[in-house]
């Protein structure tokens, strides 16, 4: 039929294509905007675009395995009196219950564990079942105050205050009324059933300042044991991340706009914040200007991570680590073929994850429904996100000993060329067989 098309001289709008099309008429027939989970879908300028320079003449490569390439990170020496230590530079970004199933969290923390690294509670609380099974457990403190108490600050490992999200910076979340059942409610202080939305900020603090006193105000509770982590989302990292800083974080989580979210709506994921690649930059130059970058504070990187090249590639660009939320879902089972047909009963297919917010993920992930949590297994799941987690460390450390690194986080800017201009401007490294770098003399 395509071909008849052509044949016809029909030519397919790029303003006005089919996608669009659909979009109006959902709005011209529902008078609602559009809600969904996960990540921006539109092209962007990504991890993919930056090539590694192996070494060979000008500099000698470390000899396969036999020769040590360390993965350590310490996080949050700066002022917690317990920094943590974990194997990997690779974490579990935050992602609720509610969001996610009892199972999912549980494998979470299973996976993570094993690994040898740690995993974020999200929206709506701490759970049992993450806690019991996560070796590191960082908690997340957000605008909405769901679930949080001084319990479970002081059962955690790490603070991590919540400013933005990658997917919706300045937004609040959504979590629909059919996955907030009896428990979720009573954990978020809510009524059954009923449609929540997080608020887009804290209650009780309009700027820089106020962060200040949150922040002092945690290490009271805590009594300056735990690490404390600032997440922002990528819209203005350069001034976000100095403001963090000299407010107090320990951590500065740094999410860019490929980074995935439960549910909020479309117009938000698209078209608010900015790419990962350019994110990285702006905030390690703050961090380098406050003589804080490597040393004092340490860089979280999130938005798309998929690989152990974007891993080395987040590093070299100036991250300590990063976080994985997506593929982490991917690794337990999302997204699964077997399911094809539930999928498609969904109006959906695997690898789409459209509608997933409405809590039938068939996989028994991003759902409350019991039947539906009930297929996964939450043991064999986190050993899957346990061996996805290994090959992405190991495929990190291949190429920081083709770089001749002893350490993963010694990989450096000098390592990277890019493929195309704007990915050379973002990454503020040279565009491939060129010493150019766009926007610099």
């Amino acid at each position: 039929m395509t071909h008849d098309l052509a044949a016809l001289g029909l030519r397919e709008s790029a303003t006005f294509d089919r996608a669009t099309i659909h979009d109006i008429q959902r709005a011209a027939a529902t008078g609602i905007y559009d809600i969904r989970g996960w990540g921006a879908k539109r092209p962007l300028p990504h991890f993919d675009d930056l090539l590694f320079l192996g070494a060979s003449m000008s500099r000698y490569p470390l000899e396969g395995y036999r020769e040590k390439c360390a993965t350590d990170v310490t996080l949050g020496a700066r002022n917690a009196l317990e920094p943590i230590h974990l194997d990997i530079p690779v974490t579990i970004a935050g992602m609720s219950f509610g969001a996610l199933s009892a199972n999912a969290k549980e494998a979470l923390g299973r996976g993570a564990s094993e690994a040898g690294t740690s995993t974020t509670t999200g929206d709506g609380g701490m759970t049992p079942e993450e806690r019991g099974q996560s070796k590191t457990l960082v908690y997340q403190y957000l605008p909405s105050r769901y679930g949080m108490n001084p319990d479970d600050l002081r059962k955690a490992d790490a603070i991590e205050i919540v400013l933005g999200q990658g997917a919706k910076p300045g937004g609040g979340g959504m979590l629909l009324g059919q996955k907030i059942t009896e428990r979720v409610a009573g954990m978020r202080t809510l009524p059954v059933g009923i449609d929540q939305r997080s608020a887009s900020r804290h209650p009780d603090w309009t700027g820089p300042d106020d962060l200040t006193i949150k922040i002092a105000e945690i290490r009271e509770i805590t009594d300056w044991r735990k690490p404390i982590y600032v997440k922002i989302g990528a819209s203005r990292p350069y001034y976000d991340t100095a403001l963090a800083v000299k407010a107090g974080a320990d951590v500065v989580v740094l999410d860019g706009m490929q980074g995935g979210t439960a549910a909020t709506q479309q117009v938000f994921i698209e078209h608010v914040g900015i790419p990962t690649l350019a994110a990285i930059g702006p905030a390690v130059a703050a961090l380098q200007e406050l003589g804080v970058h490597r040393t004092g504070v340490q860089l979280i990187v999130s938005g798309g991570i998929r690989t152990g090249a974007d891993v080395a590639k987040a590093l070299a660009l100036g991250a300590d680590a990063v976080a994985i939320g997506t593929a982490a879902l991917i690794a337990l089972g999302d997204n699964d073929p077997r399911y094809a047909d539930e999928y498609a009963k969904l109006g959906s297919a695997a690898g789409f994850y459209d509608d997933f917010q409405d809590g039938r993920d068939p996989a028994g992930i991003s759902t409350q429904d019991p039947e539906l949590s009930a297929r996964l297994d939450p043991v064999a799941a986190g050993r899957r996100l346990a061996n996805y987690i290994r090959v992405l460390t190991l495929e990190a450390q291949t190429i920081a000993r083709a770089c001749g690194k002893s350490h993963v986080r010694n990989l450096e800017p000098e390592d990277l060329v890019a493929l195309t201009v704007e990915s050379a401007a973002m990454a503020g490294v040279p565009l491939a067989g060129t010493s150019w770098i766009p926007g610099r003399s």
